[in-house]
């Protein structure tokens, strides 16, 4: 990375677009000290992270990846990691809000049934639900996330795209976007080419100057019409 400099003002949603390799991933696991950045500082409400530690930190910012890790367990104690005091009518609360519930109900054993190794028996758009469920249960101030790009039909689509809204409503958020519903309802975005911010705006003004942005979020709407 060079010379990344942005500010993501408290319950603001930025969104991070660009070519895969940019440096998006990057930022965000520097975000969430994944890793400590080797010159400048990351700040989180003017403290610099390496000065708050790691306990407290996980539970302020909530990271979500795309491919949403799961522990080879059950589904109630991948949920309880999060919170392991939460009662079950929490959890319950947690997987209506990210479209995961009726999912498990199907299940023959329901919350009690195991995962497997990284989660393989669901599908991509599943975990991430459950990912976002967990990171409700959770209630951090920050969210981090990846969106899962992975191939999902429509009713995935949808229910991934609810439980995203219910996983950023209020909270201070910095999401590699890969969905057009995303970019639009950003307070800024900031297109990485290089390990670099080449432009930075809100949409409609990116769109405006016909630059990267207008030609990636034309290839988001090809993507999205297929």
């Amino acid at each position: 990375l060079h010379g990344v400099d942005f500010e993501i003002p408290a319950g603001g949603l930025v969104a991070l677009v660009g070519p895969s390799g940019a440096g998006k991933t990057t930022i965000t696991a520097l975000v969430a000290r994944l890793y400590d950045v080797d010159a400048g500082a990351v700040l989180l409400n003017d403290v610099d992270v390496r000065d708050i530690s790691l306990d407290s930190l996980r539970q302020t910012v909530g990271y979500v990846t795309q491919d949403a890790h799961m522990f080879h367990d059950t589904i109630l104690a991948n949920l309880r990691y999060a919170d392991p005091d939460a009662s079950e009518q929490q959890i319950w609360a947690a997987c209506e809000d990210a479209q995961i519930a009726g999912l498990l109900r199907s299940l023959p054993d329901g919350l009690n049934t195991v995962v497997g190794d990284r989660g393989y028996r669901l599908s991509g758009g599943e975990k991430q639900r459950l990912a976002i469920a967990r990171l409700l249960l959770k209630r951090p101030g920050v969210v981090v996330l990846d969106e899962a790009t992975a191939h999902l039909d429509s009713e995935n689509e949808r229910a991934v795209q609810v439980a995203l809204s219910a996983a950023l409503t209020g909270r201070t958020s910095l999401v590699i976007a890969h969905r057009l519903s995303t970019v639009r309802d950003a307070d800024l975005i900031l297109v990485v080419e290089n390990g670099r911010i080449a432009e930075r705006g809100r949409h409609d003004e990116l769109l405006a100057r016909g630059g990267l942005y207008a030609r990636h979020y034309e290839q988001f709407s090809l993507s999205a019409s297929e």
